[in-house]
């Protein structure tokens, strides 16, 4: 080692470095081991993440097995690390419509946390209450990964409303198109998973993104800027590709924006985790404005979640 370095190395300089840019080597499911350069709006929320207990069964003809666990205690890790203190549990398609997992976290997340749940027409009354009360605020409808009747969509929209929930839906931006029309007429606000996937390399020019301008437009849905690894196809660190379609939605309209990490990224696997570091401080390209990025990691969110 040069003396320049061990002197470096032994420094107040590089000291105050290792203070302003500490490890996290240690997070599960992430990689990285920097704090995120853009430091988060007080009462941010993470509105897009997944809990996984290896003792609940998958349901038959699951896609996504792996993680086999990821905890509230794993995810704490990454909360230290991007300033976050809020998220938003939501049931991964593992699991069908047992939300046991999901509900243990509500539970033990000290009232830092609400919950958007997979159900069916069977469930009762006094169960939707019972599970309003644990701080459920949305019904999931995975059209991606599993097998969903879409009749239960807008019987289940029509029996939540009252409760001020919405209907989160994750679905190819083609088919997305196609449904349109249906979950524009939904009593309840609509959620769309990581930005409608919309194709690339056509971004902005596609059909599915006209569409979700006309969602946007049209006053009652919303859509997490979250999954970017999915559909680019440039990658990272800058998901070049997918940055027009973040900037433009929030041109379009950042009241009706949010942010997610999709940790543990269950899309991707353990040897191509994203950097959530890198995740967040997109939002510096996506929404240069300090406003915006207040209003997509803390003010919508506080808003449709009930926080």
């Amino acid at each position: 080692m040069s003396l320049t370095r061990r002197h470096f190395l032994h420094s107040g300089a590089a000291l105050a470095f290792a203070a302003t840019f500490p490890a996290f080597a240690n997070v599960p499911y992430s990689s990285g081991e920097k704090k995120p350069q853009l430091i988060p709006p007080p009462g941010s929320v993470d509105c897009h993440m997944h809990l996984y207990d290896s003792r609940c069964p998958a349901v038959p003809g699951t896609k996504l097995m792996n993680p086999a666990n990821a905890s509230l205690e794993d995810y704490r890790k990454l909360q230290q690390r991007l300033g976050i203190n809020r998220m938003v549990i939501v049931t991964p398609s593992r699991y069908g419509t047992d939300n046991s997992v999901l509900l243990n976290g509500l539970a033990a997340s000290g009232g830092n946390a609400r919950g958007v749940v997979v159900l069916d027409s069977s469930v009762s009354d006094d169960e939707l209450q019972k599970l309003h009360q644990a701080g459920v605020r949305g019904i999931r409808f995975n059209l991606r990964y599993s097998a969903v009747n879409l009749d239960d969509m807008e019987k289940l929209a029509a029996r939540v409303n009252p409760l001020n929930w919405h209907i989160q839906v994750v679905t190819s931006g083609k088919h997305l198109t196609e449904l349109e029309s249906r979950l524009q007429k939904l009593p309840t606000p609509v959620v769309i998973d990581h930005m409608g996937h919309v194709p690339q390399p056509e971004g902005i020019t596609s059909p599915v993104f006209t569409t979700l301008q006309r969602m946007l437009d049209g006053g009652k849905s919303w859509i997490k800027l979250s999954g970017v690894y999915i559909d680019s196809l440039t990658g990272a660190p800058g998901y070049k590709d997918v940055t027009p379609v973040a900037q433009k939605l929030v041109q379009i309209n950042p009241e009706r924006l949010l942010w997610g990490s999709d940790w543990p990224h269950p899309t991707e696997p353990d040897s191509h985790k994203p950097d959530d570091a890198v995740l967040l401080d997109l939002m510096q390209v996506w929404a240069p404005e300090s406003r915006d990025r207040q209003r997509i990691l803390r003010d919508n969110p506080v808003k449709l979640y009930d926080f």
